[in-house]
Parts: structure tokens; C-alpha cells; sequence
């Protein structure tokens, strides 16, 4: 494990303290789980974006041709407004 030392502003310490304890979890442990969150999400972000790169608009096009063109199973129709 490693220790890291910053500052934060008072406002910010007490949100933080709050919803740790609301959280059930110790101070450390909410900021460890908020950093691993923003990390998951932002690798998350990158690797969407990588794949979608790899995309060709008219395979896709030609793969999605071949479905059938017929009415979903009702219990998969939403329902009407």
C-alpha cells in the first residue's frame, strides 16, 4: 500500500466524511473506492472509443441487413404511450 497526503478544501473534507459514514465505511476507504471508480470509468471510456475506431459503418450495415424485418415477440414490444 502506499500513503498519499493531500489537501482538501474544508467544504470538500466534510461532504466526504458525511457520505463516508452514510456509506457504512471508513475515510480511506471511500476515497480508495471513488478512485478506483473514476479510473474504471475513464479505461472504460478509452477502450469504447478504441473499439469503435476499429468500426466500418457499411459491415455493420451489411450484418444488420440480414435481419428479419418482423414485429418483436409482445413481451418484447414497449409498451405503447
Amino acid at each position: 500500500m502506499s500513503n498519499l497526503s493531500i489537501q482538501l478544501p474544508d467544504s470538500l473534507y466534510k461532504s466526504l466524511q458525511k457520505l463516508a459514514e452514510q456509506d457504512g465505511v471508513s475515510l480511506d476507504q471511500f476515497i480508495a473506492l471513488a478512485v478506483a471508480e473514476k479510473i474504471a470509468a475513464l479505461t472504460t471510456e478509452g477502450y469504447l472509443q478504441e473499439r469503435a475506431s476499429q468500426g466500418n459503418r457499411s459491415k455493420y450495415e451489411a450484418v444488420l441487413a440480414k435481419v428479419a424485418d418482423i414485429e418483436p415477440e409482445p413481451e418484447d414490444q414497449l409498451p405503447s404511450a
